[in-house]
């Protein structure tokens, strides 16, 4: 288990690097990653590079029995970089250049950015490939954080090329765009430039195109970094940190190229639901990379700097959100950053080290939280706990995103709130891509897939057809991979399966609007009963049980909850955005009818309890005492556990039998 955080010594005089590495110590701390903004202090001149004082301090932690997890350096180029290569920088999608001064201002299509980057990066791993203290290397820091998109004349010359490759011809870039529509057709792929600002709406197909554009030029960046530290000679894992749902990057695509999945997590202290971000957070990373543990890269030890208000953590809540993602797959958990800045933009941003010293809290939950790791057990890879699966896709995220649709969607809410759901009946879930492995669960909710492959489409079919019960939701199976309608009408690919023709989306007027209109639809039927948002959607029932309808509005009487039996599995649609009570209801059904069973039962919303293999862990987010039955034998500890009395932010960890 590894315990630590980002090291930043060359902030600090070389006479306070012994001292660092004693207190390190003293926490317990085992790993630190070294050198992720450190570029202008290894290379202060284009053809000058000084990695002496890298030598030192390496050579310091590793005396101190402290391992090195390397980065190379390369999220935040230099002043003499830019000023020398002015193309390499960044631009909106005015044009506007984004300047040095602070930080990921690179364009990273730009061939001057990727070839200093390789310079750097071969001088690091040709030096450290072999050295015993560095056991883990971490490319760049946080792609795609403060720049989502790139419109830079590097950018555009790099998409046009993309798209040559994707399409080989501007004829099928045509089609696929349906350029046809406002006079949009390109005679060569030269009058193809980034959706940079327009009168008015883009071409949707180009949007979807430029967001696949953005995260693939990250991704070779990635992937060069990675290859040169390979060539290198290097055998230690390599990683990127992720950002839990994040975006502009599809980390679906991404996590078969890293050795390990690595995540920085911030929940709001403050957000009395902030627990379960942090939940969702785990179960993804843990899923990205199916039976491989993965590391917590980053959390803060209290409050961060870059909130309107910026609370620190309670007491108790360090260890509890650090248990929370040792119990959903994580086997390190560490901060940014081991000492807080002096100086600069993150100064007010919490250290495990404070700007106060070690008479603090902070300072005696860091180093009991390194005392706890420490005494843990080998714990297992997962083992496929959930027996649930609730799917997310980026490019379908990309796509439903777009402007001009029928309803405002936001992708992540629509899916967070199938996982909070889960989440408050105890249910463990697995967050997966649409393509993957589903033999394992009995239940597989599906919210808003708007675009719908066929591959995916099929893959759905496939596990009702097995057994399995399935949940689509409104506003699912739309568009083709080009965000183009299918011939057919509307849900084309799953009409069969579900039953249900869908003739029209039936948007609502968005929650607390002022305007006229109808804001929330009524659903009852079969001991149902919930308010759904968003959409209302006007289905006809081909060949499916209607468990709930519409009532009232323009859709009463209308199917708004309705099960289709397939074989020996089931196909569940709602025509609807459920609220909460609404999803839970939904859920319940669904669970019982494929026997799937809470982790723990009788839990109140604020206590979560997650399966490792062996390992239960329960903690409680809330504000009192909860008492808890569990039999086993105490992780920590050892002894026999019956039962438990968790205080706030209190966690217990138990062995179970089998």
């Amino acid at each position: 288990m590894h315990y630590g955080g980002d090291y930043n010594p060359e902030q600090w005089p070389e006479d306070i690097w012994p001292e660092d590495v004693a207190r390190m110590r003293e926490a317990g701390v085992t790993m630190v990653s070294l050198g992720i903004f450190s570029w202008a202090r290894i290379q202060p001149s284009e053809h000058e590079f000084d990695v002496e004082w890298l030598d030192r301090i390496i050579g310091l932690l590793h005396d101190g029995g402290i391992a090195v997890d390397l980065a190379t350096a390369t999220a935040s180029p230099p002043p003499w970089a830019t000023v020398a290569y002015p193309e390499m920088l960044a631009a909106d999608e005015s044009g506007v250049t984004y300047w040095h001064g602070s930080r990921q201002h690179y364009a990273p299509s730009s061939p001057v950015y990727r070839r200093l980057a390789a310079g750097l990066v071969s001088r690091l791993a040709e030096r450290y490939a072999q050295h015993p203290a560095v056991v883990l290397w971490h490319v760049n820091n946080e792609y795609g954080c403060h720049l989502n998109v790139d419109y830079s004349d590097a950018a555009r010359d790099a998409f046009r090329n993309w798209l040559k490759k994707r399409y080989g011809s501007v004829e099928a870039l045509n089609e696929a765009w349906g350029t046809m529509f406002w006079s949009q057709r390109y005679g060569s792929f030269l009058e193809v430039f980034p959706p940079r600002r327009a009168p008015y709406s883009h071409n949707p197909g180009q949007l979807l195109d430029y967001r696949r554009f953005t995260s693939d030029m990250l991704f070779e960046c990635y992937l060069m970094e990675r290859d040169i530290i390979r060539a290198a000679g290097a055998v230690q894992p390599i990683t990127t940190n992720f950002m839990g749902a994040f975006k502009p990057v599809n980390y679906a695509q991404w996590a078969p190229e890293l050795d390990v999945i690595s995540d920085d997590l911030y929940p709001d202290p403050n957000d009395p639901e902030g627990f379960r971000e942090g939940a969702f957070h785990g179960d993804l990373m843990r899923s990205l990379k199916p039976g491989t543990p993965w590391l917590l890269m980053e959390q803060a030890s209290s409050a961060v700097n870059w909130r309107p208000s910026n609370a620190p953590k309670a007491p108790g809540q360090l260890a509890a959100q650090s248990m929370q993602a040792v119990a959903r797959g994580a086997d390190g958990v560490l901060f940014f950053q081991w000492r807080q800045s002096r100086a600069g933009s993150e100064k007010f941003h919490s250290g495990m080290l404070p700007h106060a010293g070690t008479d603090t809290r902070t300072w005696r939950e860091v180093v009991a939280l390194g005392a706890e790791l420490g005494s843990l057990p080998g714990l297992p890879a997962d083992e496929g706990s959930a027996r649930v699966a609730i799917l997310l896709d980026w490019e379908n995220w990309w796509a439903i995103e777009n402007p001009d649709h029928p309803a405002a969607l936001d992708y992540l809410s629509l899916v967070r709130g199938w996982y909070d759901a889960a989440h408050r009946l105890h249910v463990q879930v697995d967050l997966l891509p649409p393509t993957a492995r589903l033999e394992q669960y009995d239940v597989v909710i599906a919210p808003q897939l708007y675009l719908l492959t066929e591959q995916a489409a099929a893959n759905l079919a496939a596990f009702v057809g097995q057994g399995g019960h399935l949940l689509v939701t409104a506003f699912s199976d739309v568009v083709d991979e080009n965000d183009r309608f299918r011939s057919g009408g509307f849900g084309t690919q799953l009409r069969e399966l579900l039953g249900v023709v869908i003739e029209d989306f039936g948007a609502l007027v968005p929650p607390g609007s002022t305007g006229p209109g109808q804001q929330h639809a009524r659903v009852a039927g079969n001991g149902i009963a919930f308010a759904g948002s968003l959409l209302a959607e006007e289905a006809r029932v081909v060949d499916a049980e209607v468990l709930a309808r519409f009532v009232g509005g323009r859709e009463d009487g209308r199917p708004a909850f309705t099960v289709s039996n397939r074989g020996s599995g089931s196909a569940y649609y709602v025509a609807t955005v459920p609220d909460d009570d609404g999803a839970g209801l939904v859920l319940r059904t669904l669970f019982a009818a494929a026997g799937v069973e809470p982790v723990l039962p009788g839990l109140p919303p604020t206590v979560e309890a997650i399966r490792r293999g062996r390992l239960l862990t329960v903690i409680n987010h809330g504000t009192e005492a909860v008492d808890v039955e569990v039999r086993g034998e105490d992780a920590l500890g050892g002894g026999a556990v019956d039962g438990v009395v968790l205080q706030p932010f209190g966690y217990a960890l138990v062995l179970m039998e089998g």
